[in-house]
């Protein structure tokens, strides 16, 4: 064999091989899910405890759930700074590091201050990992395989919060609040140790000149040296023009686009309700007349169906395309919460009507977890160009976790405020305005590659068609 035909054959490895090294890869990025995850589910179960030990005030305990959100709105911050410094892998081996840190603080917590530090640490690391890990999942993934990878990121999400939810369960018969944050510590531990065996992004390694590692990583992955280097030549193209977010944002309009419906995309997410239910789970089972350990068994069987549901979107959202599951997912979002609502706004719930209550909740987080909670993360690493992409998803995840503190410092006062029903009829009314927002607004990316989703944002087709629309203009 010749050296042209020995420098052209693909590797020996089998296709089979090739995919279950990606799906490892991608499972293991995607463990940084799992840790926010449990961050977001160890709450729930902790904060009325902890409540009592500290004898904090309703106030206290918002400021205690939204502690976490605003260090991770910094987090995300710093992760669109350090993905692009020293690379994805090492910004997930920060975040890990820092959320062990962040979990002992809290398990370790003298007072009020104390545990709102230890949250805010625990934020910080996942707003890190918020950032890096859709990233870098959708660097390594195919475009036929894009959309399943980064939802599986939503799964471990899911699965971190049912795990935190029966861990609460758990402790709970002893109130041990402190056994709840520690144990969150441990798949940290796991995280860390797994990321040491990740490969770097082929993007990244090219955009700091290591063209050589780049391929290799990426014959790896697709084994076959033709997509490979195709991929390459695709990624070189990008790369002619460097990193300028700020100057992007300053002078391109359609930059500005794509900046506000990532933002946009990250509102809806988070006002559709979903981390009112998985921060306050037992407090509302708790209004629908639920009490003790049947509030937390009544919340595990949230996390179940979260998870559950996840597959849903794993399955179909590179068969069905984006925007038809974000349709049927907010529809039976608003369907959930206005019932839901309904019967909170009863006086007095009898047994049978609690039945009704906890399944029209289990009804709303199946809807969320099927279309909001994965499609949000896959359309927002879709959308931004590679020349501004560290700046605008850094950007998106940031308007992420402001908006999820602003729902999470103030649900228990718009109880109070509102009154039970009204309450979640607030929320069933946004999930049904954003159906028309999707109509309006989300593309359609399913088979598009990022590079043609570039391409026809920056000809600039209105947003909807950025992706599978209408062609683009001659020339263009």
């Amino acid at each position: 064999m010749d050296n042209k035909t020995a420098a052209t054959t693909p590797p020996t490895t089998s296709f089979d091989t090739a995919r279950l090294r990606t799906l490892i890869i991608g499972c293991l990025a995607a463990l940084a899910g799992l840790m926010a995850g449990l961050d977001i589910g160890v709450i729930s179960g902790a904060l009325d405890l902890l409540a009592s030990t500290f004898h904090a005030t309703t106030i206290q305990q918002e400021w205690i759930v939204s502690a976490m959100m605003a260090g991770a709105a910094v987090g995300s911050l710093c992760g669109g700074w350090m993905s692009h410094q020293i690379g994805r892998k090492h910004a997930l081996l920060v975040g890990a590091a820092v959320f062990v840190a962040g979990s002992l603080a809290c398990a370790l917590a003298w007072s009020i201050p104390s545990m709102i530090a230890g949250r805010l640490i625990m934020g910080l690391a996942i707003g890190v990992a918020a950032f890096t890990a859709p990233l870098y999942l959708s660097e390594i993934a195919s475009e036929q395989a894009r959309g399943a990878m980064i939802s599986t990121y939503q799964l471990m999400i899911t699965a971190g919060i049912f795990i935190a939810f029966l861990s609460n369960t758990m402790f709970s018969y002893s109130g041990n609040w402190r056994g709840m944050f520690a144990v969150a510590a441990v798949p940290g531990v796991l995280f860390l140790i797994g990321v040491l065996f990740l490969p770097y992004s082929p993007r990244w390694l090219m955009m700091r000149g290591r063209r050589k590692e780049a391929l290799a990583v990426l014959e790896d992955l697709r084994n076959d040296h033709g997509v490979a280097m195709q991929e390459i030549q695709n990624i070189s193209r990008q790369l002619q023009q460097k990193q300028r977010g700020w100057s992007l944002l300053r002078n391109n309009a359609n930059f500005r686009r794509s900046i506000f419906l990532g933002m946009g995309l990250q509102v809806m997410q988070q006002l559709a309700g979903v981390n009112v239910v998985m921060y306050y789970a037992p407090k509302i089972f708790a209004l629908a007349g639920y009490v003790g350990p049947a509030q937390l068994w009544c919340t595990a069987m949230v996390g179940l169906v979260n998870m559950l549901a996840t597959f849903i979107a794993i399955g179909l959202v590179d068969r069905w395309g984006r925007k038809p599951i974000l349709y049927t997912g907010f529809l039976i979002m608003a369907v959930g919460m206005g019932c839901l609502g309904f019967m909170l706004n009863r006086p007095h719930l009898g047994q049978t009507e609690q039945i009704i209550a906890v399944f029209m909740l289990l009804i709303y987080i199946s809807g969320f977890a099927m279309s909001a909670g994965p499609l949000i993360w896959v359309l927002c690493s879709e959308v931004q160009p590679l020349q501004g992409r560290d700046l605008g998803i850094s950007i998106s995840t940031l308007t992420n976790w402001i908006a999820n503190m602003i729902v999470g410092a103030s649900f228990l006062s718009l109880l109070q405020w509102l009154g039970n029903g009204p309450t979640f009829w607030l929320f069933a009314g946004f999930n049904l305005f954003f159906v028309l927002v999707t109509w309006r607004f989300i593309p359609e990316t399913r088979d598009m590659s990022l590079e043609k989703i570039e391409q026809r944002l920056m000809a600039g087709l209105p947003l909807r068609e950025i992706g599978r629309g209408r062609p683009l203009p001659d020339g263009q």
